[in-house]
């Protein structure tokens, strides 16, 4: 996802009354990175553990966040693809799983490639 496809999800979901949350991608070559830059794009709380479990329980949660969609667009996903095929499978896997738990209408995920 380019900067402007980015952009277009992000005003897209403004657009349809949801609160979008962009991931930079700059940030996402491992494992560390990525929880860490999802966790700043959603401005999890201070206890957020950075590892999957605290992951899945912070976007189960969004309790922080005002009522609504939240879409969560992580651009430049392939840099972790690239890096750790193995962290980019799991989280991925978190990121379908809590967006799947909340239903829909509470968290869009927006995951692409570069």
């Amino acid at each position: 996802m380019s900067e402007h496809e980015a952009r277009a999800a992000a005003e897209n979901a403004f657009a349809r009354g949801a609160f979008p949350h962009t991931v930079d991608g700059g940030r996402t070559a491992d494992k560390a990175g990525t929880l860490a830059a999802i966790a700043v794009a959603l401005s999890f709380p201070d206890y957020f553990g950075h590892n999957l479990d605290a992951l899945y329980d912070c976007l189960t949660d969004l309790s922080w966040l005002p009522p609504g969609e939240h879409v969560l667009i992580w651009p430049g996903s392939d840099a972790l693809r690239s890096a750790d095929p193995k962290s980019y499978l799991a989280i991925r896997s978190v990121l379908s799983d809590a967006q799947r738990a909340l239903g829909p209408g509470r968290l869009t995920v927006v995951v692409t490639e570069s």
